[in-house]
């Protein structure tokens, strides 16, 4: 059974958290683990790169020089692709819209699936956060170099209660200047932001939040 730690901001451990075997025993396709990251960064373009043809420049259509006589290439008009300024040559336009749908069922297994793979790893830490009056970079440094996760992709999870939302602002103020971290609420990540972070810390507010999106039924 994969044991878990849990800090506080000091770094100090406080104990360690078991997760039941059945909820890291997840078999998913691979192919499905793939379709749904493909689709996740496909819905994220913009699709709105655009680019002139010929008949977009505003540019004269008189030949640039005579057909005969001067020994230079035959030249029709200066919108085209070699004159500066011209055209683009089967250059990008705004596509139409490209969503891709995920089956809700197919999201939660592979998030499911990625979430397993990361606490199997050893890469899923708590953290119980104590109330701050004032922002302190410093202390959530301290935690990070405790843990052993200094310098890594970072990705805190925390929950979205109103009574917690002083210390969760507090918190997200004296982390958001330290390098390659991110912050989000644990129900609003998805699969990729797993796999692009190297360590994920769970607020202790936010652990039954995540326990659940695990398959927990407590």
């Amino acid at each position: 059974m994969p044991k878990l730690k849990k800090y506080d901001l000091e770094g100090k451990e406080l104990e360690e958290v078991n997760l039941e075997e059945k909820l890291l025993d997840v078999s998913v396709n691979s192919q499905l683990i793939k379709d749904y990251l493909v689709a996740i960064r496909n819905n994220a373009r913009q699709w709105s790169a655009n680019t002139k043809g010929r008949s977009e420049i505003a540019h004269s259509n008189a030949k640039p020089h005579p057909q005969k006589g001067t020994g230079r290439a035959r030249q029709g008009c200066i919108k085209t692709a070699q004159y500066r300024g011209g055209a683009a040559v089967f250059g990008p336009k705004p596509k139409f819209d490209q969503h891709v749908r995920i089956n809700r069922k197919e999201k939660r297994a592979a998030i499911h699936y990625l979430l397993a793979q990361k606490a199997s790893g050893g890469n899923v830490h708590f953290l119980k956060l104590s109330s701050l009056k004032t922002p302190k970079t410093k202390s959530v440094s301290k935690f990070l170099k405790a843990a052993g996760i200094e310098n890594k992709k970072i990705l805190f999870l925390c929950d979205t209660e109103s009574k917690t939302k002083n210390d969760r602002e507090m918190f997200y103020l004296s982390m958001r200047n330290i390098p390659k971290t991110h912050f989000l609420p644990v129900t609003s990540f998805s699969g990729y932001d797993i796999i692009a972070n190297q360590e994920l810390v769970v607020l202790d507010s936010a652990m039954n939040e995540f326990m659940k999106v695990l398959g927990s039924e407590k």
